[in-house]
């Protein structure tokens, strides 16, 4: 990374701080599991020359920012790890969320790529330069602007970065505390304080059983009942920790067979959504043993396929709905007064303390609409236009040298991410690696083969339970189209990225080769080649089993 002590074009803010101007060959944007492995990889291949912009002030992204009571993976331990850095710290099958933060902590700390995080710095917006061939990348940190120029811009900013609050008429002149569940105000005291629970996901069942304990009235808001199967965590036992510590091959054993067990779910999620009937009488029967009273119970019975919406696990959250202090709420919120929740049947109810647990932004992530390409439109607006869409999840036409890391159709229903996100990693090393070899300054998916790739993997997602189960659900956007989850087998998706596929893409070559771990200094000048388009053989287009 290079930086002139007066760089050229320096400006003043009006608060009086420089905008300083860095050349790299890379920028990464997020710190979390994405951003944390692209860095090291990228190190590993001699690709020092980069910086990882993050607005929070630490590594962890999810696991930095959901420190709610009850935060934990619904991962188990095992596979929740990069295959290159395992963890035998584990405390128990499925890790809580301080192990998790603490395990990404080590591992940049451990990595020697920390010196090339800029921490507190957000991104304001990305430019791609066509005749530089270069993204411009304008940053915040603090009162200071700063531009970055970079060959390659990598996105790691994940799907569950930005929460997303209810459109709620008058929520936001509710006069006690109100907080999203990604943003818990540990200074708020819940003890004996009449409580609102907004949502019934993945966070809400976690928090629920842990407000319940201290609250001393808890109403839970549901739209729509979630299937929950029991947890099946335990505590891992001395001499299991010290196995997984010393003796060679057992993690790695223990993680082969985990990861295994879950390949086996995919064809209930994306073929024959009747093969999960064994799991639909675990959840029934999860409800039973956690619920007496028949008019909860029915209140809590899904009335969709299981799987349909993300399934959810817990032990606690049934007998935290059933406890006296609790009443499950199914009527349509109507509005928010400074001191109570409306619902649609005119009940009002007084509450000290609103807690949302209503997700992200997953279809419409914030950070497209500051990335703007080629033809001088946002992703965003290309998205808009088409429907979020990228040719293997990762790269997208019209936006040269953009690497998505957890981009369209790369989230998973059964797995774990972390094993989606080294698989994309590989694919951008793969691209980098050729981009060197071949001297190409530029390179981009086709409009074709990323259209084919896409109506492949759309016409494949018509059988799937989640389109098939009778449910609506975050995985969709506002067409129907599930633009959020793959639809078939990890290992699949590691062997279409395995290899970077020139062929499917529109290059350009660049003066000179690209040299790992150097910066020119200088940006890359229009190249004097002409652009390329290679014939794309059938298997580009193709999405793998």
């Amino acid at each position: 990374m290079t930086q002139a002590t007066t760089p050229p074009g320096t400006e003043t803010t009006s608060e009086g701080a420089a905008e300083a101007t860095t050349e790299v060959d890379h920028v990464i944007v997020g710190a979390g599991f994405a951003g944390l492995c692209a860095a090291i990889k990228l190190a590993e291949d001699g690709e020092h020359d980069f910086v990882v912009l993050e607005k929070g002030g630490d590594v962890g992204g999810t696991w930095r920012d959901n420190t709610y009571p009850g935060a934990a993976c619904d991962v188990p331990s095992q596979l929740y790890s990069f295959s290159f850095a395992p963890n035998p710290e584990w405390t128990s099958s499925f890790s809580p969320q301080p192990e998790i933060q603490a395990y990404l902590r080590r591992v940049a700390s451990e990595s020697g790529t920390l010196d090339r995080f800029r921490f507190g710095t957000r991104v304001e917006d990305a430019t791609w330069d066509d005749e530089a061939a270069r993204w411009t990348v304008r940053t915040t940190r603090g009162g200071t602007r700063e531009t970055w120029s970079a060959r390659t811009l990598v996105v790691g900013a994940g799907g569950l970065s930005e929460p997303k609050l209810p459109d709620i008429e008058g929520i936001g002149d509710f006069a006690g505390h109100l907080f999203h569940s990604a943003r818990w105000d540990h200074d708020v005291d819940l003890a004996g304080k009449r409580v609102a629970v907004i949502g019934t996901g993945a966070s809400a069942i976690q928090i629920v059983p842990e407000v319940q304990k201290v609250a001393g009235r808890l109403d839970v808001y549901q739209r729509t009942a979630p299937w929950i199967i029991p947890r099946a965590d335990r505590t891992y036992s001395a001499l299991e920790r010290a196995a997984l510590r010393h003796v060679p091959g057992v993690q790695r054993a223990y993680r082969t067979a985990v990861y295994w067990a879950r390949e086996t779910y995919v064809p209930a999620f994306t073929f024959q959504p009747g093969i999960a009937f064994p799991a639909r009488k675990l959840a029934e029967a999860n409800i039973a043993r956690g619920i007496r009273d028949p008019a909860l119970r029915k209140k809590v019975t899904p009335h969709f396929a299981l799987g349909c919406k993300r399934v959810l696990i817990s032990n606690t959250y049934y007998p935290a709905l059933a406890a006296d202090n609790v009443d499950l709420v199914t009527d349509r919120i109507a509005r928010v007064t400074p001191t109570s929740v409306v619902t649609a049947d005119g009940t009002e109810r007084e509450v000290d303390v609103i807690i949302v647990a209503t997700g992200f932004h997953t279809t419409d992530l914030p950070i497209t609409e500051h990335l703007v390409g080629r033809r001088g439109r946002t992703l965003a607006d290309r998205w808009r236009e088409s429907g979020m869409a990228a040719y293997k999840g990762t790269t997208v036409p019209e936006f040269p040298n953009l690497f998505m890391l957890v981009g369209p159709n790369t989230g998973l229903g059964h797995s774990s991410m972390v094993f989606m996100i080294e698989s994309q990693v590989q694919y951008l090393r793969q691209a980098l690696r050729t981009m060197r070899v071949s001297s190409y300054a530029v390179v981009e998916p086709r409009e074709d083969v990323a259209r084919s790739w896409n109506d492949r993997l759309q016409q494949r997602m018509k059988r799937t339970v989640w389109h098939r189960g009778g449910c609506s659900s975050w995985y969709l956007d506002e067409h129907g189209r599930n633009t959020t989850l793959w639809p078939r087998t990890t290992f699949g998706f590691r062997a279409a990225l395995r290899d970077f596929d020139a062929a499917a893409y529109a290059v350009r070559g660049a003066p000179a080769p690209l040299t790992p771990g150097t910066s020119t200094g200088t940006s890359t000048g229009t190249s004097t080649s002409t652009s390329t388009t290679h014939p794309s053989p059938q298997q580009t287009e193709d999405v793998p089993a």
